[in-house]
């Protein structure tokens, strides 16, 4: 069976989808790999480093996406999707209910698609779990550029000019990005505050370093899967009014917050900008999902009100080299759970693959795709 790994074709990627030492797994597990020729090279993985690794180049795209399974970081255009074989089998991160036009292509196609986005949050998943390791990424990086942007130290200083205090930081939602910028906000030293409207969560804030504050909900926002729902009304109404309270306090703000990890809820609005201190911080990391803050310009840094705010797209591919390792080893461990005599063994009664399957034999599978699909259609 032969997989093949194109070029990441999305403007200002430099992911690849597989990396030398992963090939080499797939190659010992009966696998033929054909990767298309520079596609390592943005991440820092020449063509000689997967030629060392015994994977076989080509610069035909249209070869490579001719596999009997493809893998990539970004999901697919129309063009690259009518190059792939009728009943091959696609693994990446689709991002069904923001991509659905590929997702129809793909259907009509009849590839067999997995997102592993979608890939159920459970222990046996954790080492194919693509969205929270690049959500660590994102939250690292995230914590770094607000310390790079904000006009004074992280940490406290005691100098002989005197003492500079810590900054404040406040970060909005403690799922793997969150909590990720946390722990990297208090390794520079910077005083940290974190909510999450998952009351459970409030030991994991404090586990990194981070004093948790929130409100007393009415009704549970946990929607399972590490992910959370929509608030009520009225709670919804309490939560905008603690974080009024604590972005006025900051001096940065990193908001992470998605609905059923995909789309960003509107959090931070302007008259909360309009309340921060002068010089402050804002990081918009759920920019991807459109946004957590109202003044954000996706992909752009602005100063409103004399506040930065930056709203960065895609920032796993900022750290290219470490990405595509994590990215890899992801795939490969889907991948290499299913292997039997040397092919990849479709199974849609094991709970993963049901979970990640978007399309399958000209049909949606995945239930919350197809609904937004017909939605979409109406």
């Amino acid at each position: 069976m032969r997989i093949g790994v194109p070029k990441e074709t999305t403007a200002g990627e430099r992911r690849v989808a597989l990396v030398p030492e992963s090939g080499k797994k797939l190659i010992q597990a009966g696998y033929q790999i054909l990767v298309e020729a520079g596609a390592g090279a943005p991440a820092g993985f020449p063509d000689a480093s997967y030629s060392e690794a015994g994977i076989t180049l080509d610069t035909d795209a249209a070869a490579v996406l001719g596999s009997d399974l493809v893998l990539k970081v970004n999901p697919p255009k129309s063009s690259e999707i009518a190059a792939m074989a009728a009943g091959s089998i696609y693994l990446g991160s689709l991002m069904p209910l923001r991509n659905l036009p590929a997702v129809r292509a793909l259907a009509a196609r009849r590839v067999t698609a997995f997102s592993t986005d979608a890939i159920p949050r459970t222990t046996r998943a954790q080492a194919m779990d693509t969205l929270s390791s690049m959500a660590n990424i994102a939250g690292y990086k995230g914590a770094l550029l607000a310390a790079a942007e904000l006009g004074k130290y992280f940490p406290m200083l005691m100098t002989a000019a005197g003492m500079v205090p810590p900054a404040r930081v406040f970060v909005i939602g403690a799922a793997v990005a969150g909590l990720q910028a946390i722990a990297t906000a208090r390794r520079l030293g910077a005083n940290v505050f974190a909510t999450d409207v998952r009351p459970e969560v409030k030991e994991q804030i404090e586990s990194v370093g981070a004093k948790y504050v929130g409100i007393e909900l009415k009704e549970a926002a946990s929607a399972g899967g590490g992910y959370a729902k929509e608030l009520t009304e009225e709670d919804r109404a309490r939560q905008l009014e603690l974080l009024a309270a604590q972005c006025a306090q900051s001096d940065v703000v990193i908001t992470t917050a998605l609905i059923g990890g995909v789309f960003a809820p509107r959090l931070v609005s302007a008259d909360m900008v309009r309340s921060m201190r002068p010089g402050a911080v804002i990081v918009d990391l759920a920019a991807d999902g459109g946004g957590n803050c109202e003044l954000s310009r996706l992909g752009d840094t602005v100063t409103v009100h004399g506040v930065t705010i930056l709203a960065p797209l895609n920032l796993p591919s900022t750290m290219p080299l470490h990405a595509s390792v994590l990215f890899s080893r992801n795939l490969t461990a889907f991948v290499q759970a299913f292997t039997k005599d040397k092919a990849f063994q479709l199974d849609f009664t094991d709970d993963i693959q049901q979970g990640a399957a978007i399309t399958h034999d000209g049909e949606v599978k995945h239930v919350r795709t197809r609904d937004a699909l017909q939605k979409d259609e109406t």
